[in-house]
Protein backbone atom coordinates (compact mmCIF):
# COMPACT_ATOMS: atom_id res chain seq x y z
CA UNK A 1 0.00 0.00 0.00
CA UNK A 2 1.34 3.43 -0.93
CA UNK A 3 2.03 6.01 1.75
CA UNK A 4 -0.24 8.94 0.91
CA UNK A 5 1.20 11.41 3.44
CA UNK A 6 3.45 13.17 0.95
CA UNK A 7 0.81 13.24 -1.78
CA UNK A 8 -1.75 14.61 0.69
CA UNK A 9 0.61 17.50 1.43
CA UNK A 10 0.92 18.18 -2.28
CA UNK A 11 -2.87 17.92 -2.61
CA UNK A 12 -3.25 20.97 -0.42
CA UNK A 13 -1.14 22.91 -2.91
CA UNK A 14 -3.19 22.00 -6.00
CA UNK A 15 -5.09 25.12 -6.99
CA UNK A 16 -8.73 24.86 -8.08
CA UNK A 17 -7.97 25.37 -11.77
CA UNK A 18 -5.33 22.64 -11.87
CA UNK A 19 -7.62 20.34 -9.89
CA UNK A 20 -10.46 20.81 -12.38
CA UNK A 21 -8.12 20.22 -15.33
CA UNK A 22 -6.71 17.03 -13.82
CA UNK A 23 -10.14 15.77 -12.77
CA UNK A 24 -11.36 16.10 -16.33
CA UNK A 25 -8.20 14.47 -17.64
CA UNK A 26 -8.69 11.46 -15.36
CA UNK A 27 -12.34 11.14 -16.35
CA UNK A 28 -11.23 11.46 -19.96
CA UNK A 29 -8.95 8.44 -19.51
CA UNK A 30 -11.87 6.38 -18.22
CA UNK A 31 -14.08 7.55 -21.10
CA UNK A 32 -11.41 6.68 -23.66
CA UNK A 33 -11.09 3.21 -22.15
CA UNK A 34 -14.79 2.76 -22.84
CA UNK A 35 -14.39 3.96 -26.42
CA UNK A 36 -11.60 1.46 -27.03
CA UNK A 37 -13.68 -1.36 -25.56
CA UNK A 38 -16.73 -0.57 -27.68
CA UNK A 39 -14.68 -0.11 -30.86
CA UNK A 40 -12.80 -3.40 -30.38
CA UNK A 41 -15.72 -5.64 -29.34
CA UNK A 42 -17.40 -8.07 -31.72
CA UNK A 43 -20.68 -8.75 -29.93
CA UNK A 44 -23.65 -6.45 -30.57
CA UNK A 45 -24.20 -6.53 -26.81
CA UNK A 46 -21.06 -4.42 -26.34
CA UNK A 47 -20.50 -2.65 -29.66
CA UNK A 48 -24.17 -1.66 -30.17
CA UNK A 49 -25.83 -1.72 -26.72
CA UNK A 50 -22.65 -0.64 -24.89
CA UNK A 51 -23.28 -2.95 -21.96
CA UNK A 52 -19.87 -2.21 -20.45
CA UNK A 53 -18.13 0.14 -18.02
CA UNK A 54 -14.62 1.44 -17.32
CA UNK A 55 -12.93 3.16 -14.39
CA UNK A 56 -9.66 4.11 -12.68
CA UNK A 57 -8.63 3.32 -9.10
CA UNK A 58 -5.64 4.30 -6.98
CA UNK A 59 -3.26 1.85 -5.28
CA UNK A 60 -5.49 1.72 -2.20
CA UNK A 61 -8.44 0.53 -4.28
CA UNK A 62 -10.26 3.86 -4.14
CA UNK A 63 -12.37 4.84 -7.16
CA UNK A 64 -10.78 7.90 -8.78
CA UNK A 65 -12.69 8.38 -12.02
CA UNK A 66 -15.28 6.52 -14.08
CA UNK A 67 -16.95 6.80 -17.43
CA UNK A 68 -20.68 7.43 -17.10
CA UNK A 69 -21.70 3.97 -18.28
CA UNK A 70 -23.75 1.35 -16.39
CA UNK A 71 -24.63 2.29 -12.79
CA UNK A 72 -24.92 -1.30 -11.55
CA UNK A 73 -21.42 -2.02 -12.90
CA UNK A 74 -19.70 1.05 -11.58
CA UNK A 75 -20.86 1.15 -7.97
CA UNK A 76 -19.91 -2.51 -7.56
CA UNK A 77 -16.40 -2.21 -9.06
CA UNK A 78 -14.55 -1.41 -5.78
CA UNK A 79 -15.34 -4.93 -4.54
CA UNK A 80 -13.64 -6.39 -7.63
CA UNK A 81 -10.54 -4.25 -7.16
CA UNK A 82 -10.31 -5.25 -3.51
CA UNK A 83 -10.61 -8.94 -4.45
CA UNK A 84 -7.64 -8.55 -6.82
CA UNK A 85 -5.58 -6.51 -4.35
CA UNK A 86 -5.75 -9.45 -1.96
CA UNK A 87 -4.00 -11.63 -4.60
CA UNK A 88 -0.73 -9.62 -4.68
CA UNK A 89 -0.96 -8.40 -8.30
CA UNK A 90 2.32 -7.72 -10.09
CA UNK A 91 3.34 -5.31 -12.88
CA UNK A 92 2.19 -6.58 -16.27
CA UNK A 93 -0.69 -8.60 -14.80
CA UNK A 94 -4.31 -8.44 -15.91
CA UNK A 95 -6.74 -10.18 -13.58
CA UNK A 96 -10.07 -11.62 -14.70
CA UNK A 97 -13.06 -12.39 -12.48
CA UNK A 98 -16.83 -12.72 -12.46
CA UNK A 99 -17.52 -14.51 -9.15
CA UNK A 100 -20.37 -12.61 -7.42
CA UNK A 101 -19.00 -13.78 -4.07
CA UNK A 102 -15.52 -12.43 -4.82
CA UNK A 103 -16.04 -8.99 -6.34
CA UNK A 104 -18.34 -9.74 -9.28
CA UNK A 105 -22.00 -8.91 -9.94
CA UNK A 106 -23.40 -11.81 -11.98
CA UNK A 107 -21.57 -14.33 -14.13
CA UNK A 108 -22.07 -12.73 -17.59
CA UNK A 109 -20.29 -9.58 -16.35
CA UNK A 110 -16.56 -10.27 -16.83
CA UNK A 111 -14.26 -7.83 -15.04
CA UNK A 112 -10.62 -7.16 -15.83
CA UNK A 113 -8.36 -5.41 -13.31
CA UNK A 114 -4.89 -4.23 -14.35
CA UNK A 115 -2.32 -2.86 -11.89
CA UNK A 116 -0.73 0.22 -13.46
CA UNK A 117 2.99 0.63 -12.82
CA UNK A 118 5.00 3.57 -14.16
CA UNK A 119 8.81 3.33 -14.03
CA UNK A 120 8.53 0.47 -11.59
CA UNK A 121 6.28 2.37 -9.23
CA UNK A 122 2.62 1.36 -8.62
CA UNK A 123 0.15 4.12 -9.50
CA UNK A 124 -3.27 2.49 -9.54
CA UNK A 125 -5.61 0.12 -11.37
CA UNK A 126 -7.49 0.16 -14.66
CA UNK A 127 -10.81 -1.70 -14.58
CA UNK A 128 -13.19 -2.75 -17.34
CA UNK A 129 -16.42 -4.69 -16.95
CA UNK A 130 -18.51 -6.02 -19.84
CA UNK A 131 -21.62 -8.18 -20.12
CA UNK A 132 -20.74 -11.13 -22.34
CA UNK A 133 -23.66 -12.61 -24.27
CA UNK A 134 -22.85 -16.11 -22.98
CA UNK A 135 -20.74 -17.51 -20.15
CA UNK A 136 -21.91 -21.13 -20.24
CA UNK A 137 -24.47 -22.68 -17.91
CA UNK A 138 -27.78 -24.41 -18.49
CA UNK A 139 -29.22 -22.18 -21.24
CA UNK A 140 -27.86 -20.09 -24.15
CA UNK A 141 -27.23 -16.56 -22.96
CA UNK A 142 -26.57 -17.65 -19.35
CA UNK A 143 -29.69 -15.97 -17.96
CA UNK A 144 -31.83 -18.96 -16.88
CA UNK A 145 -35.11 -18.01 -15.22
CA UNK A 146 -35.33 -21.17 -13.12
CA UNK A 147 -31.78 -21.44 -11.76
CA UNK A 148 -31.54 -22.57 -8.13
CA UNK A 149 -27.76 -22.34 -7.68
CA UNK A 150 -24.95 -20.42 -9.26
CA UNK A 151 -23.47 -23.50 -10.90
CA UNK A 152 -26.40 -23.51 -13.33
CA UNK A 153 -25.73 -19.93 -14.42
CA UNK A 154 -22.34 -20.39 -16.07
CA UNK A 155 -18.59 -20.55 -15.49
CA UNK A 156 -17.66 -19.02 -12.14
CA UNK A 157 -14.27 -17.30 -12.22
CA UNK A 158 -12.50 -16.20 -9.01
CA UNK A 159 -9.71 -13.63 -9.50
CA UNK A 160 -7.20 -15.27 -11.90
CA UNK A 161 -4.43 -13.84 -14.07
CA UNK A 162 -5.41 -13.88 -17.73
CA UNK A 163 -2.19 -11.95 -18.43
CA UNK A 164 0.80 -12.69 -16.18
CA UNK A 165 3.70 -10.24 -16.28
CA UNK A 166 2.83 -9.30 -19.85
CA UNK A 167 2.25 -12.85 -21.15
CA UNK A 168 -1.28 -13.97 -21.99
CA UNK A 169 -2.35 -17.15 -20.21
CA UNK A 170 -3.47 -19.16 -23.24
CA UNK A 171 -4.20 -22.29 -21.20
CA UNK A 172 -6.64 -20.40 -18.96
CA UNK A 173 -8.22 -18.75 -21.98
CA UNK A 174 -8.66 -22.13 -23.69
CA UNK A 175 -10.28 -23.59 -20.58
CA UNK A 176 -12.71 -20.68 -20.36
CA UNK A 177 -13.60 -20.66 -24.05
CA UNK A 178 -14.23 -24.42 -24.04
CA UNK A 179 -17.07 -23.84 -21.56
CA UNK A 180 -18.95 -21.01 -23.27
CA UNK A 181 -21.02 -20.68 -26.42
CA UNK A 182 -19.87 -18.45 -29.31
CA UNK A 183 -16.29 -18.85 -28.16
CA UNK A 184 -14.69 -16.72 -30.86
CA UNK A 185 -16.98 -13.82 -30.06
CA UNK A 186 -16.05 -14.20 -26.39
CA UNK A 187 -12.35 -14.23 -27.33
CA UNK A 188 -12.70 -11.01 -29.31
CA UNK A 189 -14.61 -9.24 -26.53
CA UNK A 190 -11.97 -10.27 -23.99
CA UNK A 191 -9.27 -8.85 -26.26
CA UNK A 192 -11.21 -5.60 -26.42
CA UNK A 193 -11.23 -5.42 -22.61
CA UNK A 194 -7.48 -6.03 -22.51
CA UNK A 195 -6.97 -3.23 -25.04
CA UNK A 196 -9.11 -0.88 -22.95
CA UNK A 197 -7.03 -1.54 -19.84
CA UNK A 198 -3.79 -1.11 -21.79
CA UNK A 199 -5.01 2.28 -23.05
CA UNK A 200 -5.43 3.47 -19.46
CA UNK A 201 -1.79 2.74 -18.68
CA UNK A 202 -0.68 4.65 -21.77
CA UNK A 203 -2.77 7.71 -20.91
CA UNK A 204 -1.75 7.75 -17.24
CA UNK A 205 1.86 7.60 -18.36
CA UNK A 206 1.25 10.73 -20.41
CA UNK A 207 -0.38 12.47 -17.45
CA UNK A 208 2.60 11.52 -15.30
CA UNK A 209 4.91 13.06 -17.87
CA UNK A 210 2.86 16.27 -17.83
CA UNK A 211 2.38 16.66 -14.09
CA UNK A 212 4.81 14.36 -12.29
CA UNK A 213 4.06 11.26 -10.24
CA UNK A 214 3.55 13.00 -6.92
CA UNK A 215 1.22 15.60 -8.36
CA UNK A 216 -0.73 12.83 -10.10
CA UNK A 217 -1.13 10.97 -6.80
CA UNK A 218 -2.00 14.20 -5.05
CA UNK A 219 -4.73 14.79 -7.64
CA UNK A 220 -6.22 11.42 -6.69
CA UNK A 221 -6.55 12.59 -3.10
CA UNK A 222 -7.80 16.01 -4.12
CA UNK A 223 -10.63 14.79 -6.35
CA UNK A 224 -11.78 12.39 -3.62
CA UNK A 225 -11.74 15.16 -1.02
CA UNK A 226 -13.61 17.47 -3.37
CA UNK A 227 -16.40 14.95 -4.02
CA UNK A 228 -16.68 14.03 -0.33
CA UNK A 229 -17.05 17.65 0.70
CA UNK A 230 -19.72 18.28 -1.92
CA UNK A 231 -21.62 15.13 -0.95
CA UNK A 232 -21.49 16.00 2.74
CA UNK A 233 -22.81 19.48 1.95
CA UNK A 234 -25.62 18.05 -0.19
CA UNK A 235 -26.66 15.57 2.52
CA UNK A 236 -26.63 18.35 5.10
CA UNK A 237 -29.36 20.10 3.09
CA UNK A 238 -31.72 17.10 3.42
CA UNK A 239 -34.20 16.90 6.32
CA UNK A 240 -32.81 14.92 9.25
CA UNK A 241 -34.71 11.90 10.49
CA UNK A 242 -35.57 8.32 9.55
CA UNK A 243 -37.61 7.47 6.46
CA UNK A 244 -38.77 4.02 5.35
CA UNK A 245 -40.29 2.28 2.33
CA UNK A 246 -41.23 -1.19 1.16
CA UNK A 247 -41.56 -2.80 -2.26
CA UNK A 248 -41.77 -6.32 -3.68
CA UNK A 249 -40.25 -8.58 -6.29
CA UNK A 250 -42.84 -10.55 -8.24
CA UNK A 251 -41.52 -14.00 -7.38
CA UNK A 252 -38.03 -15.47 -7.55
CA UNK A 253 -38.32 -17.56 -10.72
CA UNK A 254 -39.24 -20.67 -8.73
CA UNK A 255 -42.46 -19.45 -7.11
CA UNK A 256 -44.69 -16.42 -7.73
CA UNK A 257 -44.73 -15.39 -4.06
CA UNK A 258 -43.89 -11.75 -3.35
CA UNK A 259 -40.37 -11.14 -2.04
CA UNK A 260 -40.24 -8.01 0.17
CA UNK A 261 -37.48 -5.41 0.13
CA UNK A 262 -37.53 -2.93 3.01
CA UNK A 263 -35.27 0.08 3.35
CA UNK A 264 -34.88 2.52 6.22
CA UNK A 265 -32.84 5.70 5.66
CA UNK A 266 -31.47 7.70 8.56
CA UNK A 267 -30.15 11.16 7.70
CA UNK A 268 -28.01 12.83 10.33
CA UNK A 269 -26.09 16.06 9.69
CA UNK A 270 -23.77 15.36 6.72
CA UNK A 271 -24.01 11.57 6.53
CA UNK A 272 -26.69 8.94 6.04
CA UNK A 273 -27.30 5.24 6.58
CA UNK A 274 -29.44 2.90 4.48
CA UNK A 275 -30.56 -0.16 6.46
CA UNK A 276 -32.05 -3.29 4.84
CA UNK A 277 -32.40 -5.28 8.05
CA UNK A 278 -36.05 -6.26 7.49
CA UNK A 279 -35.60 -7.40 3.89
CA UNK A 280 -36.40 -11.03 2.99
CA UNK A 281 -33.82 -13.79 3.49
CA UNK A 282 -32.14 -15.18 0.40
CA UNK A 283 -34.44 -17.16 -1.86
CA UNK A 284 -34.25 -20.37 -3.88
CA UNK A 285 -34.46 -18.59 -7.23
CA UNK A 286 -31.99 -16.33 -9.01
CA UNK A 287 -33.08 -12.88 -7.79
CA UNK A 288 -30.59 -12.80 -4.92
CA UNK A 289 -28.41 -9.68 -5.29
CA UNK A 290 -24.76 -9.77 -4.20
CA UNK A 291 -23.79 -7.20 -1.59
CA UNK A 292 -21.81 -5.20 -4.16
CA UNK A 293 -24.90 -4.88 -6.37
CA UNK A 294 -27.03 -3.67 -3.45
CA UNK A 295 -24.47 -1.04 -2.49
CA UNK A 296 -24.23 0.05 -6.11
CA UNK A 297 -27.99 0.69 -6.22
CA UNK A 298 -27.81 2.74 -3.02
CA UNK A 299 -24.92 4.85 -4.30
CA UNK A 300 -26.78 5.53 -7.54
CA UNK A 301 -29.86 6.75 -5.68
CA UNK A 302 -27.88 8.95 -3.30
CA UNK A 303 -26.16 10.69 -6.21
CA UNK A 304 -29.49 11.13 -8.01
CA UNK A 305 -31.24 12.59 -4.95
CA UNK A 306 -28.43 14.92 -3.86
CA UNK A 307 -26.38 16.31 -6.74
CA UNK A 308 -25.74 14.17 -9.86
CA UNK A 309 -23.03 16.62 -10.92
CA UNK A 310 -20.76 15.61 -8.03
CA UNK A 311 -17.78 13.83 -9.64
CA UNK A 312 -18.38 10.10 -9.06
CA UNK A 313 -15.53 8.62 -7.05
CA UNK A 314 -14.73 7.23 -3.61
CA UNK A 315 -15.50 10.59 -2.02
CA UNK A 316 -19.16 10.42 -3.06
CA UNK A 317 -19.65 7.24 -1.09
CA UNK A 318 -17.66 7.90 2.09
CA UNK A 319 -20.58 9.70 3.84
CA UNK A 320 -22.95 6.80 2.98
CA UNK A 321 -23.24 3.63 5.10
CA UNK A 322 -25.13 0.54 3.94
CA UNK A 323 -26.28 -2.11 6.41
CA UNK A 324 -27.30 -5.49 4.94
CA UNK A 325 -27.79 -8.69 6.92
CA UNK A 326 -25.67 -11.60 5.70
CA UNK A 327 -27.71 -14.41 4.18
CA UNK A 328 -30.44 -12.05 3.05
CA UNK A 329 -31.82 -11.43 -0.43
CA UNK A 330 -29.39 -8.50 -0.72
CA UNK A 331 -26.28 -10.26 0.60
CA UNK A 332 -26.72 -13.98 -0.15
CA UNK A 333 -24.36 -16.77 0.74
CA UNK A 334 -23.02 -19.19 -1.92
CA UNK A 335 -24.07 -21.13 -3.87
CA UNK A 336 -27.10 -18.83 -4.28
CA UNK A 337 -28.25 -18.10 -7.84
CA UNK A 338 -27.83 -14.39 -8.57
CA UNK A 339 -28.15 -13.66 -12.29
CA UNK A 340 -31.52 -11.93 -11.85
CA UNK A 341 -30.38 -10.08 -8.74
CA UNK A 342 -27.97 -7.94 -10.71
CA UNK A 343 -30.54 -6.91 -13.32
CA UNK A 344 -33.93 -6.99 -11.58
CA UNK A 345 -33.42 -6.84 -7.80
CA UNK A 346 -31.06 -3.91 -8.26
CA UNK A 347 -33.94 -2.07 -9.94
CA UNK A 348 -36.30 -2.82 -7.07
CA UNK A 349 -33.69 -1.71 -4.50
CA UNK A 350 -33.45 1.53 -6.45
CA UNK A 351 -37.23 2.00 -6.39
CA UNK A 352 -37.44 1.22 -2.68
CA UNK A 353 -34.65 3.57 -1.64
CA UNK A 354 -36.05 6.32 -3.87
CA UNK A 355 -39.47 5.85 -2.23
CA UNK A 356 -37.87 6.23 1.19
CA UNK A 357 -36.14 9.43 0.09
CA UNK A 358 -39.49 10.65 -1.27
CA UNK A 359 -40.73 10.69 2.32
CA UNK A 360 -37.98 13.20 3.08
CA UNK A 361 -38.15 15.34 -0.09
CA UNK A 362 -41.56 14.59 -1.65
CA UNK A 363 -41.53 17.53 -4.05
CA UNK A 364 -38.19 16.73 -5.65
CA UNK A 365 -38.48 13.20 -6.97
CA UNK A 366 -40.33 11.68 -9.94
CA UNK A 367 -42.99 9.00 -9.89
CA UNK A 368 -41.79 5.45 -10.33
CA UNK A 369 -40.31 4.50 -13.68
CA UNK A 370 -40.65 1.09 -15.28
CA UNK A 371 -38.49 -0.50 -12.56
CA UNK A 372 -37.23 -3.41 -14.68
CA UNK A 373 -34.62 -4.10 -17.33
CA UNK A 374 -36.97 -6.41 -19.30
CA UNK A 375 -34.18 -8.93 -19.94
CA UNK A 376 -34.74 -10.96 -23.11
CA UNK A 377 -32.34 -13.71 -24.16
CA UNK A 378 -32.76 -15.86 -27.29
CA UNK A 379 -30.20 -18.49 -28.23
CA UNK A 380 -29.78 -21.79 -30.00
CA UNK A 381 -28.13 -25.03 -28.91
CA UNK A 382 -26.95 -26.13 -32.39
CA UNK A 383 -23.16 -26.14 -32.66
CA UNK A 384 -21.76 -22.75 -31.77
CA UNK A 385 -25.27 -21.37 -32.23
CA UNK A 386 -25.99 -17.78 -31.27
CA UNK A 387 -26.82 -15.81 -28.12
CA UNK A 388 -28.85 -12.62 -28.36
CA UNK A 389 -29.36 -10.60 -25.18
CA UNK A 390 -31.09 -7.29 -24.68
CA UNK A 391 -32.54 -5.09 -22.01
CA UNK A 392 -35.53 -3.12 -23.29
CA UNK A 393 -36.42 0.43 -22.29
CA UNK A 394 -39.74 1.63 -20.91
CA UNK A 395 -41.40 4.61 -19.28
CA UNK A 396 -39.66 7.09 -16.99
CA UNK A 397 -41.86 8.42 -14.19
CA UNK A 398 -43.56 11.80 -14.46
CA UNK A 399 -41.35 14.51 -12.94
CA UNK A 400 -42.29 17.40 -10.64
CA UNK A 401 -42.11 19.87 -13.52
CA UNK A 402 -42.33 17.84 -16.74
CA UNK A 403 -43.51 14.58 -18.30
CA UNK A 404 -41.54 11.37 -17.99
CA UNK A 405 -39.42 10.28 -20.93
CA UNK A 406 -40.68 7.61 -23.34
CA UNK A 407 -38.91 4.34 -24.10
CA UNK A 408 -35.74 4.83 -22.05
CA UNK A 409 -33.64 2.76 -19.70
CA UNK A 410 -34.39 3.58 -16.09
CA UNK A 411 -32.41 3.13 -12.89
CA UNK A 412 -29.46 0.75 -12.80
CA UNK A 413 -28.87 0.33 -16.52
CA UNK A 414 -27.85 2.85 -19.13
CA UNK A 415 -27.59 0.73 -22.26
CA UNK A 416 -28.72 1.52 -25.77
CA UNK A 417 -31.12 -0.59 -27.83
CA UNK A 418 -29.82 -3.01 -30.44
CA UNK A 419 -30.70 -1.40 -33.77
CA UNK A 420 -33.06 -3.53 -35.84
CA UNK A 421 -30.62 -3.60 -38.76
CA UNK A 422 -27.74 -4.84 -36.56
CA UNK A 423 -29.92 -7.41 -34.81
CA UNK A 424 -31.25 -8.93 -38.02
CA UNK A 425 -27.80 -8.93 -39.66
CA UNK A 426 -26.18 -10.71 -36.72
CA UNK A 427 -28.82 -13.26 -35.66
CA UNK A 428 -31.48 -15.51 -37.28
CA UNK A 429 -34.13 -13.20 -35.84
CA UNK A 430 -36.64 -10.82 -37.40
CA UNK A 431 -38.08 -7.75 -35.69
CA UNK A 432 -41.73 -7.40 -36.67
CA UNK A 433 -42.69 -4.54 -34.35
CA UNK A 434 -40.77 -1.93 -32.38
CA UNK A 435 -42.93 0.94 -31.15
CA UNK A 436 -44.06 2.99 -28.18
CA UNK A 437 -47.08 1.62 -26.28
CA UNK A 438 -49.95 4.12 -26.49
CA UNK A 439 -51.53 5.15 -23.17
CA UNK A 440 -49.05 3.11 -21.09
CA UNK A 441 -47.81 6.12 -19.11
CA UNK A 442 -49.78 7.00 -16.00
CA UNK A 443 -52.01 10.07 -16.29
CA UNK A 444 -51.14 13.07 -14.17
CA UNK A 445 -50.34 16.74 -14.19
CA UNK A 446 -47.13 15.40 -15.71
CA UNK A 447 -47.64 12.16 -17.61
CA UNK A 448 -45.50 9.07 -17.10
CA UNK A 449 -43.33 8.04 -20.02
CA UNK A 450 -44.55 5.42 -22.48
CA UNK A 451 -43.36 1.82 -22.55
CA UNK A 452 -42.17 -0.06 -25.62
CA UNK A 453 -43.46 -3.04 -27.57
CA UNK A 454 -40.68 -5.18 -29.07
CA UNK A 455 -41.79 -8.16 -31.17
CA UNK A 456 -39.20 -10.66 -32.45
CA UNK A 457 -39.66 -13.82 -34.54
CA UNK A 458 -36.98 -16.50 -34.41
CA UNK A 459 -36.17 -18.23 -37.68
CA UNK A 460 -34.65 -21.32 -36.03
CA UNK A 461 -35.52 -23.44 -32.98
CA UNK A 462 -34.31 -21.58 -29.91
CA UNK A 463 -34.31 -21.17 -26.14
CA UNK A 464 -36.07 -18.04 -24.87
CA UNK A 465 -35.40 -16.66 -21.40
CA UNK A 466 -37.25 -13.71 -19.86
CA UNK A 467 -36.28 -12.04 -16.59
CA UNK A 468 -38.69 -9.18 -15.97
CA UNK A 469 -40.62 -7.31 -13.28
CA UNK A 470 -43.60 -4.95 -12.99
CA UNK A 471 -45.88 -7.52 -14.62
CA UNK A 472 -48.11 -7.65 -11.54
CA UNK A 473 -47.51 -4.42 -9.66
CA UNK A 474 -47.49 -1.26 -11.82
CA UNK A 475 -45.06 1.64 -11.45
CA UNK A 476 -46.74 3.90 -8.90
CA UNK A 477 -47.86 7.43 -9.55
CA UNK A 478 -47.29 10.11 -6.90
CA UNK A 479 -48.99 13.26 -5.64
CA UNK A 480 -52.30 12.19 -7.17
CA UNK A 481 -50.83 10.84 -10.40
CA UNK A 482 -52.07 7.53 -11.77
CA UNK A 483 -50.02 4.34 -12.01
CA UNK A 484 -48.26 3.38 -15.22
CA UNK A 485 -49.26 0.28 -17.16
CA UNK A 486 -47.81 -3.11 -16.19
CA UNK A 487 -45.60 -4.91 -18.66
CA UNK A 488 -46.60 -8.09 -20.49
CA UNK A 489 -44.66 -10.99 -22.01
CA UNK A 490 -46.19 -13.12 -24.78
CA UNK A 491 -45.05 -16.09 -26.85
CA UNK A 492 -47.10 -16.52 -30.02
CA UNK A 493 -49.70 -14.23 -28.49
CA UNK A 494 -50.11 -16.21 -25.26
CA UNK A 495 -49.10 -14.57 -21.95
CA UNK A 496 -46.15 -16.11 -20.10
CA UNK A 497 -44.70 -15.41 -16.67
CA UNK A 498 -42.42 -12.59 -15.64
CA UNK A 499 -39.54 -15.06 -15.30
CA UNK A 500 -39.64 -17.79 -17.92
CA UNK A 501 -37.30 -20.08 -19.87
CA UNK A 502 -38.89 -22.08 -22.71
CA UNK A 503 -37.86 -23.99 -25.84
CA UNK A 504 -39.56 -22.71 -29.00
CA UNK A 505 -39.82 -23.80 -32.63
CA UNK A 506 -38.74 -21.84 -35.67
CA UNK A 507 -41.33 -19.20 -36.53
CA UNK A 508 -42.17 -18.43 -32.89
CA UNK A 509 -42.83 -14.79 -32.04
CA UNK A 510 -41.78 -13.32 -28.71
CA UNK A 511 -43.43 -10.06 -27.65
CA UNK A 512 -42.27 -7.89 -24.78
CA UNK A 513 -44.45 -4.94 -23.77
CA UNK A 514 -42.59 -2.87 -21.20
CA UNK A 515 -44.18 -0.86 -18.37
CA UNK A 516 -45.00 2.82 -18.58
CA UNK A 517 -43.97 5.32 -15.92
CA UNK A 518 -46.25 6.55 -13.16
CA UNK A 519 -47.88 9.97 -13.40
CA UNK A 520 -47.00 12.96 -11.20
CA UNK A 521 -49.75 15.19 -9.81
CA UNK A 522 -53.54 15.15 -10.35
CA UNK A 523 -54.61 14.67 -14.00
CA UNK A 524 -57.12 17.49 -13.69
CA UNK A 525 -54.26 19.97 -13.29
CA UNK A 526 -52.97 18.91 -16.69
CA UNK A 527 -56.39 19.61 -18.17
CA UNK A 528 -56.40 23.04 -16.53
CA UNK A 529 -52.92 23.78 -17.87
CA UNK A 530 -53.94 22.55 -21.32
CA UNK A 531 -56.96 24.86 -21.37
CA UNK A 532 -54.85 27.81 -20.30
CA UNK A 533 -51.80 27.26 -22.54
CA UNK A 534 -52.78 25.21 -25.59
CA UNK A 535 -54.42 28.11 -27.44
CA UNK A 536 -52.07 30.10 -29.65
CA UNK A 537 -53.24 32.81 -32.06
CA UNK A 538 -56.80 31.60 -31.64
CA UNK A 539 -55.94 28.01 -32.67
CA UNK A 540 -55.79 25.09 -30.25
CA UNK A 541 -52.45 23.25 -30.49
CA UNK A 542 -51.98 19.55 -30.03
CA UNK A 543 -51.27 18.20 -26.58
CA UNK A 544 -48.36 15.84 -25.94
CA UNK A 545 -50.78 12.93 -25.63
CA UNK A 546 -52.34 13.74 -29.02
CA UNK A 547 -48.90 13.89 -30.64
CA UNK A 548 -48.18 10.35 -29.41
CA UNK A 549 -51.53 9.15 -30.77
CA UNK A 550 -50.76 10.69 -34.16
CA UNK A 551 -47.34 9.01 -34.20
CA UNK A 552 -48.94 5.62 -33.56
CA UNK A 553 -51.52 6.20 -36.30
CA UNK A 554 -48.78 7.14 -38.76
CA UNK A 555 -46.88 3.98 -37.97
Amino acid sequence: MTDTTESSDVAEEIDPVTLEIMRNQLEGVAEEMGQVLVAGAYSPNIKERRDCSTALFDTEGRLIAQAEHIPVHLGAMPEAVEAVRQQDPQPGDIWLLNDPFAGGTHLPDLTMVSPITLDGEPVGYAVSRAHHADIGGMVPGSMPAGAREIYQEGVRIPPVRIVAEGERNEELLSLLLANVRNSEERRADLRAQIAANDRAELRLSELRDDHGTETLRAAFDAVIDYSRERMEAAIAELPTGTFAAEDFLEGDGITDEDVPIRARITIHNNSLTVDFTDTAPQVDGNVNAPRAVTKSAVYFVVRAVTDPDIPPNEGCYQPVSVEIPSGSLLDPEPPAAVVGGNVETSQRVTDTVLSAFAEAVPDQLPAQGQGTMNNLTIGSRDGEGFSYYETIGGGFGGRPTKDGMDGVQVGMTNTLNTPVEALEAEYPLRVTRYALRPDSGGRGQYRGGLGIERRITTEVPATVSLLTERRRYPPRGVAGGEDGACGTNLIDGEPVGAKTTVEVDAGTTVTVRTPGGGGHGPPKKRDEQSTATDVTDGKRTKSVDQEHTDAEDAE
